[in-house]
């Protein structure tokens, strides 16, 4: 699976240039703001100390910390993502979801947005992630519905049914209630609407690793339209 295999995670985050230009096409999106959503699930519980894993550049961290007031500690298991925290003052640090340095009851809240699949056994993270959350302790979990992109993968000659993703909106809720006593589904389904090829190919581009193809996009008259189907997962411990 390409999207948990390390090898290509680590390549893929060894810079943030392929992140910078998928996050790019979402100022063509229509539909349900996916990270502020993730955000009000955080801040719906007013938590005191927080733990986002997979945190990337840190911007989600950043505003928990500044508008919420809550102590964030950030982890990736890309240097190069610490390092870009690190710039926002944040406490970031390498480490890995699946085996976090942190006691028990540590966190009232816990961040994985976009990450889950991308790691080797999610069933082992989101053991380790209720493991230090305390009684009664959120985690918000973002990922995605198997029809995401179908439009742009069926264009690309890739398979349009994702059922074996390593973590959607398919299998999540199966695989949260192993650790956590309830678990909430929140649709945030939307479309990009890319307005040329050009932007198309811009985004495909950034995502080459990960979609693992070299096909090319075929000429395209006015704007395609793809589906995003991001959802935000609530679950509690007990």
């Amino acid at each position: 699976m390409t999207l948990n295999d390390p090898r290509v995670v680590a390549a893929e985050y060894a810079s943030e240039r392929g992140l910078e230009g998928r996050r790019a096409a979402y100022r063509f999106s229509t539909g349900p703001d996916a990270p502020q959503m993730a955000f009000d699930a955080v801040a719906e519980v007013a938590p005191g100390c927080v733990l986002e894993v997979g945190c990337g550049p840190g911007e989600l961290a950043a505003r928990i910390r500044d508008e919420l007031g809550a102590d964030v500690v950030a982890v990736d298991i890309s240097p190069r993502m610490v390092e870009l925290a690190r710039r926002r003052d944040l406490d970031a640090r390498v480490g890995d979801v699946q085996e976090l340095p942190f006691a028990a009851g540590t966190f009232d809240c816990a961040v994985a947005a976009w990450m889950l699949y991308h790691v080797p056994d999610p069933d082992r993270a989101l053991g380790e992630l209720a493991r230090v959350l305390g009684p009664g302790g959120r985690l918000v979990a973002v990922t995605n519905a198997p029809d995401h992109l179908r439009e742009l993968r069926a264009l690309l000659g890739l398979p349009t049914d994702r059922a074996a993703h390593p973590f959607s909106a398919a299998n999540g809720e199966r695989l949260l209630r192993r650790h956590f006593s309830s678990v909430e589904l929140r649709d945030a389904a939307g479309t990009v609407r890319f307005p040329s090829r050009d932007d198309v190919v811009a985004y495909v581009e950034a995502s080459r690793m990960l979609f693992a193809t070299t096909a090319e996009i075929p000429r395209l008259e006015g704007e395609f339209v793809v589906t995003v189907h991001p959802v935000v997962f609530v679950a509690h411990t007990a």
